[in-house]
């Protein structure tokens, strides 16, 4: 009998690595390190994501995102118990996820945050293009250098809750998909059509060829830029990309003088600036305000 195979009186059982509900108890197993590289942000597959929490986990599965695998330790099978697995009839069993279980210990090995649940997936997420971006009345929002992955998963979360057609990440902007900021979104992260590592230049000119208005944030006047409009007084019923600058230097010079209207939100001393995402929401909500009031004037009109 070959070396490397148990005999036939041996207790020993091989770990069943691509088998459902298998205890993973190595850490060298493949799909362990699947899920750790994932959570950290690195998968190295195409689309390829790691999440963990219950929350998270759950709009997931809501979102009816693919998900590829769940890995459950001890202290989350409560939580794997409430996802209602059995409530994914409509794909064939070959496609469903399959379900992995490991220790607390191998869990918290793994897990990106510092006080794990016990419960994570991988999950598949759509690719989308420009397209997608400007259907209908566009209003897309573009991070050019917002590098806190909690801002940018805050924007994303506003994005959606404001009725934004999409999200841009553009020039050393932080990936939306990063752990951190799919936290931040709140499960928004899975629903709005997202372009990471966009060119910001070779987007801004596909914005103005789709006819979509370039509106510049801005704390102060740039010399050769547009003049600075109160939110309120633009209109934002046409379609209009929203260009975000980074936390601590706002936008380039050369990103304001290339937008064609620009906007700052009035702000009472000795207070100089917002916080990206604060700022973010605000004009998104004055957006949402307009577009909402024009639609309900155009429908009492019928």
């Amino acid at each position: 009998m070959p070396a490397n195979r148990a005999s036939a009186g041996s207790r020993a059982r091989p770990e069943a690595p691509d088998s459902g509900d298998a205890l993973l108890t190595s850490k060298e197993n493949r799909w362990l390190k699947r899920f750790r590289a994932a959570l950290a942000g690195d998968s190295g597959e195409r689309n390829l994501y790691g999440i963990e929490g219950p929350h998270l986990v759950e709009e997931a599965l809501r979102s009816g995102v693919e998900i590829e695998a769940i890995l459950a330790s001890p202290s989350g099978e409560k939580h794997l118990a409430g996802l209602g697995l059995a409530a994914l009839p409509s794909a064939p069993a070959s496609s469903k996820p399959r379900v992995f279980r490991t220790t607390d210990r191998l869990f918290a090995q793994i897990a990106a945050t510092e006080a794990p649940q016990g419960i994570a997936v991988l999950v598949r997420l759509r690719e989308y293009a420009f397209d997608d971006l400007v259907r209908g009345v566009a209003l897309i929002v573009v991070l050019v250098g917002v590098q806190d992955p909690g801002n940018v998963g805050t924007i994303v979360r506003s994005a959606e809750a404001f009725g934004a057609t999409g999200v841009v990440a553009a020039a050393e902007s932080a990936s939306p998909y990063g752990p951190k900021a799919m936290r931040a979104s709140a499960g928004s992260v899975f629903r709005m059509p997202i372009v990471p590592r966009a060119q910001a230049p070779i987007l801004m000119a596909q914005l103005r060829v789709a006819g979509v208005r370039l509106v510049a944030t801005a704390a102060a006047s740039v010399h050769g830029a547009a003049p600075l409009l109160e939110p309120q007084n633009l209109d934002w019923r046409e379609p209009v990309a929203l260009l975000v600058g980074s936390e601590a230097h706002g936008l380039p010079d050369s990103v304001l003088r290339s937008a064609e209207t620009a906007v700052r939100i009035p702000l009472s001393a000795p207070v100089e600036s917002l916080n990206a995402a604060v700022a973010a929401s605000v004009l998104l909500y004055e957006a949402a305000r307009q577009r909402s009031a024009f639609a309900a004037g155009r429908d009492n009109a019928r």
